[in-house]
C-alpha cells in the first residue's frame, strides 16, 4: 500500500505544486524518488513528530496541501494535541498518513502497533478518515484527498497487500465496495484485514457454511450509513471486521451510525480484544493470537449466522 500511496501522490504533486510531502526521517527507498524529483515539495522534519505536525499546519496555513507520513502510531498517538489544536481547530488542509496499520509492525512490538488510532482520530472534529483495503483503493483515496480539503487521516498497511478489486473503485462517496457476493450475512471490513474476511467467506463456502457478502469500507468518517444499509439489503445479519480495538473503532462507528438513523439490526463486531498484546512476531502470527485469523473469523461468522 505504501508504494501505491507514494507513486500516486507523486503523480498528483507533479500537477499541483501545492502538494507537499513531509516525513519524519523514514521511508527512504520509498520516498526517495519524490524527494529527488520534487525537492521544493518535500521536507524531512527529522524524528520530531509533534514538531512535524506543527510545521505541516504552518505550511497548510500558507496555502500548501500537506501530507505528513510516518510509521504506525507515531504521527497519531504522539501528536494528539498538535492534530487537535494546530490542524483541526483551524480546519487546515493536512492529511496525516500512518503506514503500518494494525499489527503490521508486529515484530517491533506494541510500541509500533496502530490499534487505537481510529478511535482517537475519529473523535476529532472536521477530520475525514480513510482506511483502504488494497493498493487500488489507495490510488483512488489519494486522488480524493488531493481534491478534498481540510484535515484528514489515511491509514495504510505495509506488508505487500494484494489487490482485492479487479478494477480501481471510486471511494469518495463512502459507499461500501463489494468484494464478494453473498446472501446470508453482510461483512463490512475496513483496511487490509478485508483480505482475511474474503478468505473466511471462501472457507465457509467450501464447508457449506453461511453465504457471506464481503464489502470494503475505505471511508470511515463521515460514514455513509445509508450506503451500508443499502449494501446489506437482502442479508439477515451484519458483521464488521477491523484490525483495531473494538473500543471506539470502526464497528462502534457502524453501530452509532445505524442508531442515529433509527436502524437497529444486530451487529457482530470482530476486532482486537481490549488488552495490550505483548507478544511479538509476524502480522499473521499476532492475528492468530488475537482472534483475527481466517479460521477465527470464519468461526465467528458461522456462529452468528446460526444463532
Amino acid at each position: 500500500m505504501r508504494d501505491a500511496f507514494i507513486a500516486r501522490l507523486l503523480e498528483n504533486a507533479r500537477q499541483d505544486t501545492r502538494i507537499t510531502l513531509v516525513v519524519g526521517d523514514l521511508g527512504f527507498g520509498v520516498v526517495d524518488e519524490f524527494a529527488k524529483l520534487l525537492p521544493e515539495q518535500f521536507l524531512n522534519s527529522g524524528v520530531a513528530e509533534q514538531a512535524m505536525i506543527g510545521v505541516a499546519a504552518g505550511m497548510a496555513a500558507a496555502g500548501r496541501k500537506v501530507f505528513v507520513y510516518s510509521i504506525a502510531n507515531f504521527p497519531t498517538m504522539r501528536c494528539v494535541e498538535q492534530i487537535r489544536k494546530d490542524v483541526c481547530l483551524h480546519d487546515l488542509d493536512v492529511t496525516v498518513v500512518s503506514v503500518g496499520a494494525g499489527l503490521s509492525y508486529g515484530a517491533l512490538g506494541y510500541t509500533h502497533h496502530a490499534v487505537e488510532d481510529i478511535s482517537v482520530m475519529r473523535s476529532f472534529p472536521r477530520l475525514t478518515i480513510y482506511s483502504p483495503c488494497d493498493p487500488l483503493e489507495v490510488v483512488s483515496t489519494v486522488d480524493a484527498l488531493c481534491v478534498e480539503g481540510g484535515p484528514a487521516y489515511l491509514r495504510l498497511g505495509k506488508n505487500g497487500e494484494p489487490p482485492l478489486h479487479a478494477t480501481r473503485p471510486s471511494v469518495g462517496s463512502g459507499c461500501p465496495l463489494l468484494l464478494r457476493e453473498g446472501s446470508d450475512l453482510s461483512l463490512f471490513a475496513t483496511g487490509a484485514i478485508a483480505e482475511v474476511g474474503l478468505a473466511a467467506a471462501r472457507l465457509l463456502a467450501t464447508e457449506g457454511g453461511p453465504s457471506v457478502r464481503v464489502l470494503s469500507v475505505p471511508k470511515i468518517k463521515p460514514l455513509n450509513v445509508e450506503g451500508l444499509l443499502s449494501a446489506a439489503c437482502g442479508t439477515s445479519a451484519i458483521a464488521t471486521l477491523e484490525e483495531h480495538t473494538l473500543v471506539g473503532g470502526f464497528g462502534t462507528a457502524v453501530m452509532e451510525g445505524l442508531s442515529a438513523v433509527g436502524a437497529s439490526p444486530a451487529v457482530l463486531r470482530i476486532g482486537l480484544p481490549d488488552r495490550v498484546e505483548k507478544a511479538v512476531g509476524s502480522q499473521t502470527y499476532l492475528r492468530s493470537l488475537t482472534g483475527l485469523s481466517v479460521v477465527d473469523v470464519a468461526r465467528r461468522l458461522r456462529d452468528t449466522s446460526s444463532a
